[in-house]
């Protein structure tokens, strides 16, 4: 019985191994493709932050059809986009707590649809393909309207704009988003 148990063990240990050391490496292919990048802003005692995956565009069409318009995105690769900020924002006349928040978006031709949602996932999708987003922890939703950009943006990215108010721009494709976040008086 000793004996069966202790093989039951090993092989129990080695079955793990193999599953952990697969997932790493899934992970790793995966980061190859859409690397991760963190962007941040800081402007007096407001600090800002971006974590997310820049997919590239790889002559593939991107909105309308790699993204599918009119369908919730997870604004990135891999992982969900995640926000964060220390201060509370203005954003299109509506308050955002300072905060840890995923950032979602549902692009169209002629308007997106940008959500901060306050629930962390681990993942941006599931195993169906399908945003891991959960409506009812939306904190914030506006609607902002796409420009068509000069020049193409290979790889997708997040940037800040020090203007007034701060924008978030979204740019990937021949196509820019911009988000206007403005800090909150105390």
């Amino acid at each position: 019985m000793k004996k069966f148990l202790k093989w039951a063990i090993l092989l129990l240990i080695l079955v793990l191994s193999i599953g952990y050391g697969y997932r790493k490496y899934q992970r790793y292919q995966t980061k190859q493709y859409s690397p991760e990048m963190v962007v941040q802003f800081a402007r007096g005692d407001l600090e800002l932050s971006v974590f997310y995956n820049r997919p590239f565009k790889k002559g593939r069409d991107i909105f309308g059809g790699l993204v599918p318009y009119g369908e919730v995105w997870r604004t990135g690769a891999n992982e969900a986009t995640t926000f964060s900020t220390n201060q509370d924002l203005f954003i299109n006349g509506q308050v955002l707590k300072a905060g840890s928040y995923t950032l979602w978006t549902i692009p169209n031709r002629n308007q997106w649809t940008v959500i901060f949602n306050s629930k962390e996932y681990s993942w941006g999708i599931d195993r169906e393909g399908q945003p891991m987003r959960e409506e009812e922890y939306d904190a914030l939703t506006l609607t902002v309207m796409p420009e068509e950009l000069n020049r193409e943006v290979e790889q997708f990215t997040i940037g800040f704009k020090d203007s007034d108010p701060i924008e978030m721009d979204l740019r990937w494709d021949d196509t820019e988003v911009s988000i206007p976040l403005q800090v909150l008086s105390k």
